[in-house]
Parts: structure tokens; C-alpha cells; sequence
């Protein structure tokens, strides 16, 4: 159950920078549309936050934390980006007319 929630979380967080103009959803940009550059920013901030999490429900659960290489963190990233490609769609690639 853990592992869905954890999931879950993943695909929210991933998609949250493509659907506002605020950045973190809390500060407006002067110009009033946030870039790519920002939305990948946020989108990087929040990996690290998922994966904390990630990391604190592995130890609550089993007690430890198994050490991991950079291959882990390659492949989780590559997961979060195809997690965030919804948003992406809807912000970048779907004009709105």
C-alpha cells in the first residue's frame, strides 16, 4: 500500500509545475507566464522532495535504508519525467486557442 501512495504522490508532484503560472505555487512571476526553465526547476525541486519522502517511508517501514547507486537515481528520475509528460502535454504542446 506504501509503494501506491508513494506512486501516486510521484504523478501528482510531477504534473503540479505544468498547471499554474505561479512558482511552487506560491509566488506569481512578473511577466506572468512561468518558462520551461521553471517549470523543469520545480519539477527537479520537487524529485528530491518525493524522494525524501520516498526514503523516510523505506525506513518507517523495514528500519533501514538499503544504499542505492546512481543508476537508482537515473532510472527514478527518467520514471518521474514520464510521470510529469500529462502536464507537459496540457502546458507546452496543447495550444489553447
Amino acid at each position: 500500500m506504501t509503494q501506491i501512495t508513494i506512486l501516486l504522490l510521484a504523478f501528482v508532484a510531477a504534473n503540479s509545475p505544468w498547471f499554474t503560472d505561479k512558482v511552487f505555487y506560491l509566488a506569481p512571476l512578473k511577466g506572468g507566464y512561468k518558462s520551461l526553465a521553471w517549470c523543469l526547476l520545480e519539477l527537479l525541486v520537487l524529485y528530491v522532495v518525493i524522494g525524501g519522502i520516498a526514503k523516510y517511508a523505506e525506513y518507517k517501514t523495514y528500519g533501514q535504508v538499503n544504499p542505492q547507486a546512481w543508476e537508482f537515481y537515473a532510472v527514478t528520475f527518467s520514471l518521474f519525467l514520464v510521470f510529469a509528460f500529462p502536464g507537459f502535454i496540457y502546458k507546452i504542446l496543447w495550444k489553447k486557442r
